[in-house]
């Protein structure tokens, strides 16, 4: 057996290898409920032989979502479809996760087909996002609504209400978005948090409101059930977030019951970021130094590239989106080209299966 295709146990759930889906925005709501199209989307994956399914970020409230066509689990009503995803995910052996977020001041944008611009908020299909300081995103973009302890203990108790529509939802694992200038980034970074209060300043203050939703979270979401952060493990750019901020962080989380941290980078500011194959990896390799589990995402293309972070003990996990998109069966094909024989196909798709 490869090492990518060898089981991971984490609480209660044993992935059957090592590949994940990484959650991918696919803008196809209608006010945030799922359709056919994420049934599909999804459930093929599950189908093409990944471990773990996590949907695109999915908004806690209305106002979080990136834009108009977001996924959401803001109210029951959204239950009942994302149970059927769930459950078809289940009947192909795999284990469904969703990705909890809060967009901040990266919230109420075009779709990306649309031009992906923001949208005022005085437009249709526009409204006013918030963030920790009125600091705007980029010069073209209106300054966020800065929050108050108010909106920020309402944030809290959206997070709390989402975990509890996710379990009823039958999903396995909740992934907290702390990463890519969305609201719990936007919070840890000294780019774009200038508070003078108990949720700005100093690295203790920065991270309280990701550690505050942990804690909510976590009074809906059962012990025994997975929980993981993603984060940008750095800003790339001087006085922002660092990879040894991460590290600090990791040490952090690992102690208030997080599972893994899934190990993005970047997406706060506007930078330059030295994009190669694996480059993210040396992050998920430096935090799981740690003692916590991590997952590698970033241009993780092919199988033995995958192989080779699990067999180097860089990640637990490899998580994958745009192969994932060029490739539902992206599994099926890594065991082929990995000459793993352990990996089993659909009956309905076993006359396709390669042969050696």
């Amino acid at each position: 057996m490869s090492h990518l295709f060898s089981p991971l146990k984490i609480k209660d759930i044993e992935l059957k290898n090592r590949i994940v889906v990484s959650p991918m925005c696919e803008y196809s709501s209608e006010d945030g409920f799922a359709n056919n199209w994420h049934l599909v989307h999804l459930g093929s994956r599950a189908v093409g032989g990944a471990a773990l399914i996590i949907t695109e970020a999915i908004a806690v409230s209305p106002e979080g979502r990136i834009s108009y066509g977001d996924l959401g689990v803001y109210k029951d009503e959204h239950i009942d479809k994302l149970k059927e995803i769930t459950d078809f995910i289940h009947e192909q052996g795999a284990f469904a996760g969703t990705q909890l977020a809060h967009a901040g001041r990266k919230a109420s944008h075009e779709v990306p087909w649309k031009g992906n611009a923001q949208i005022p908020s005085d437009q249709p299909n526009g409204w006013k996002a918030v963030g920790p300081s009125a600091i705007a995103f980029s010069d073209k973009e209106e300054a966020p609504l800065e929050l108050d302890r108010a909106g920020i203990e309402k944030i809290k108790a959206d997070f709390k209400a989402a975990a509890k529509r996710t379990l009823e939802a039958g999903f396995d694992v909740i992934e907290i978005h702390g990463a890519h200038g969305y609201l719990v980034h936007e919070f840890y970074s000294p780019l774009s948090n200038k508070r003078t209060d108990e949720y700005g300043g100093s690295f203790e203050n920065r991270i309280r409101l990701l550690l505050e939703i942990i804690e909510s979270i976590q009074e809906a979401w059962p012990a025994s059930k997975p929980l993981f952060v993603r984060i940008s493990s750095t800003d790339w750019t001087e006085g922002g977030w660092t990879a040894d901020d991460s590290i600090a962080l990791a040490k952090i989380l690992k102690d208030k019951g997080v599972d893994l941290v899934d190990c993005s980078s970047g997406g706060n500011v506007l930078a330059h970021i030295p994009l190669k194959p694996g480059y993210q990896v040396e992050f998920a390799d430096a935090l799981r130094k740690t003692g916590i589990l991590t997952g590698a995402v970033g241009l993780i293309t092919d199988a033995k590239q995958a192989d080779d972070i699990i067999k180097n003990g860089e990640a637990d996990l490899v998580i994958i989106a745009r192969e994932f998109l060029r490739d539902p069966n992206f599994p099926l094909r890594a065991a082929h080209e990995l000459g793993d024989d352990s990996v089993k196909w659909p009956v309905q798709y076993e006359r396709a299966k390669w042969t050696k």
